[in-house]
């Protein structure tokens, strides 16, 4: 299969553009029209990777941390990063990484925490704003609603748990047709008054390309007219972290002890217990200290995360339990996520979890 196969579907789960300005997801390494047998899963892509990817045959290694994260100006092998990129090229194994684009998601790497550890009523902690877009355009009534139902289908006019949302105003739009136009409706040099629709529909904006290209496609009109607005909206689907709730209380040791096991973590570094019981609960996979101020405002009861400085604990100020569970920890079930996700878009593709711990940190 092509490699290009699987990078699509991938990205159809999460976005290049919904990545991190810091990030460097997407292929690392390798030809998007190479062809592959398989892909090994995990989520660091280290040499013993690397080295387990040839053992399997696996053409194509998927990582959710990508091992190259800004330019290098030799590839000599002088440290992990080069000797691992230098054994990838030399037995042709493509590198993929997924990162912040699938931290960022819905359906991503904070949902399969929660799947972990028994959350319900997910929402997204900290949605991100500026990343959806309007789209207005002007079509002859008779034809609005095909328009309208193939820019649906290209995954337009989506708002939460709602799909074909649109806005329609009738009007009159004019025009006269120049020598070289070839109009859909009225004559060459004489002015045409049409009954039209004004159109409004959101968007994501890593969909604006194929959208205009849809619009292009099934409007009418020789040339169409269309204004885009970036806008300022939250998008709930989209954003850091996640909030969600244990189907009823339970005691808040008893619950860390629980998470220790969901989880698989060796220990767990927390703040004061300030309350018997706990039932809302907001997580962020890896390093997510940025949204404690979040998980305060969203009243949980314990924030799940990563990558903890001792300082930064303070910060709970009897407020919230802090639970620092580990990078590693809080993402290590990430693979099964892509598993699980390419298995059912691509079932007759093979997939296989690594069974290399790339965990630098041991415990005693």
């Amino acid at each position: 299969m092509k490699i290009s196969t699987i990078v699509n579907q991938l990205e159809e789960l999460a976005p290049i553009s919904l990545q991190e300005s810091y990030d460097n997801a997407g292929l690392l390494v390798g030809n998007v029209e190479a062809e592959v047998n398989a892909a090994l899963l995990c989520l660091d892509s280290t040499e013993d990777v690397i080295e387990e990817a040839i053992e399997k045959k696996c053409g194509l290694v998927i990582a959710h941390h990508p091992i190259l994260f800004s330019g290098i100006k030799s590839l000599t092998g002088k440290n992990y990063i080069e000797r691992t990129l230098l054994k990838a090229i030399k037995n042709d194994i493509a590198i993929y990484a997924i990162h912040t684009n699938l931290d960022n998601v819905k359906h991503g790497v904070n949902q399969k925490i929660a799947e972990k550890i028994g959350l319900q009523n997910l929402q997204v902690l900290s949605p991100k704003s500026g990343t959806l877009n309007k789209l207005v355009f002007f079509c002859p009534v008779s034809a609005s609603e095909n328009v309208k139902a193939a820019l649906f289908e290209a995954g337009a006019g989506a708002i939460g748990a709602y799909d074909c949302c649109s806005f329609s105003s009738e009007g009159e739009g004019t025009f006269r047709a120049g020598t070289d136009a070839q109009p859909h409706v009225g004559k060459i040099g004489e002015l045409h008054r049409e009954k039209e629709n004004r159109i409004e529909l959101l968007f994501p904006e890593y969909l604006k390309s194929v959208l205009i290209k849809t619009l292009n496609k099934t409007h009418p009109y020789e040339e169409v007219a269309y204004d885009i607005y970036n806008l300022e909206n939250k998008w709930t689907e989209v954003g850091s972290g996640m909030l969600g709730e244990l189907s009823e209380p339970v005691d808040t040791l008893a619950f860390l002890d629980r998470v220790k096991i969901d989880l698989g973590t060796d220990c767990i570094r927390h703040t004061k217990v300030i309350t018997e019981q706990v039932q809302r609960v907001a997580i962020c996979g890896g390093s997510g200290s940025f949204l404690l101020n979040n998980a305060i405002a969203q009243r949980a009861d314990v924030f799940i995360t990563g990558d903890y400085k001792y300082h930064q604990f303070f910060d709970a100020d009897g407020k919230i339990v802090i639970a620092d569970v580990g990078h590693f920890e809080s993402e290590q079930h990430t693979p099964e996520l892509i598993q699980e996700y390419l298995q059912e878009k691509i079932p007759n593709f093979a997939t296989y979890l690594s069974k290399v711990n790339t965990n630098p940190i041991n415990y005693r």
